[in-house]
């Protein structure tokens, strides 16, 4: 199958789950995990009506996507979000070339990336990564900790929060899936009370290949999808 029947295929899923629940396409973007795909397949990711793409690690997403913003920038230009683990050396590139960094796990980060965002035409868009489940995963594990780096986020002026991100655990037990991706949604209601407004939280980055109908129907906004996309 080529990647936009792939493509038609998860949309699909994702209408069925989105019935069960009694939620609207338009509540949720799919993201292309490109970061083991070529070029080539994401431009075809691109054709087929992707717009938002995720990669793991900053070298590789410069490399691969100088030359795709050039082309694609405009009314349809892509969006590129940092998705895996970030260290602090690499804080500098991600933060000017990122349009999101979805896996902000800890404080000092939060700080390292507020001295270099001011250089952007506008705010760095931010997730916080919640810890929920995985054990080898990265992400805040207490919600005091998460709150201290939500408001170094507001008082930084060059930093936009956009809401959560979480990994559920790899497992065939739904019960704890869904446990792990409601715990996501109560520390966003948290958020959303203790730093209104609650746009600033609006997004739910969780759900990926082998979990999304279960994500879209515990709420998720945001997809991560990538074998079921590139694999040909």
């Amino acid at each position: 199958m080529s990647i936009s029947e792939n493509i038609a295929k998860i949309e699909e899923r994702i209408q069925k789950a989105l019935d069960t629940a009694g939620r609207k396409r338009d509540e949720i973007t799919l993201m292309g995990v490109s970061k083991f795909a070529p070029i080539g397949q994401v431009e075809e990711a691109f054709r087929a009506g992707i717009r938002c793409f995720g990669e793991s690690r900053v070298k590789d997403a410069l490399e691969k996507f100088e030359t795709f913003r050039k082309d694609h920038s405009g009314n349809s230009a892509a969006q590129i979000h940092l998705i895996g683990s970030l260290q602090r050396n690499k804080a500098k590139s991600a933060a000017l070339f990122f349009d999101c960094i979805q896996s902000v796990d800890r404080k000092e980060l939060v700080v390292e990336l507020a001295k270099h965002a001011p250089a952007r035409d506008e705010p760095l868009a931010v997730l916080f990564e919640l810890h929920t489940g995985e054990e080898s995963k990265s992400g805040f594990e207490s919600i005091d900790d998460l709150f201290q780096a939500a408001e170094l986020v507001l008082e930084s002026g060059c930093l936009k929060p956009g809401g959560l991100m979480t990994m559920a655990p790899f497992t065939s037990d739904t019960n704890l899936i869904r446990a792990s991706f409601r715990q996501l949604v109560k520390a966003q209601k948290e958020l959303e009370r203790r730093f209104p407004p609650k746009e600033n939280w609006a997004c739910l980055s969780m759900g990926m290949s082998n979990d999304f109908e279960a994500a879209v129907e515990e709420g998720s906004t945001l997809l991560r999808i990538g074998s079921l996309i590139f694999k040909e």
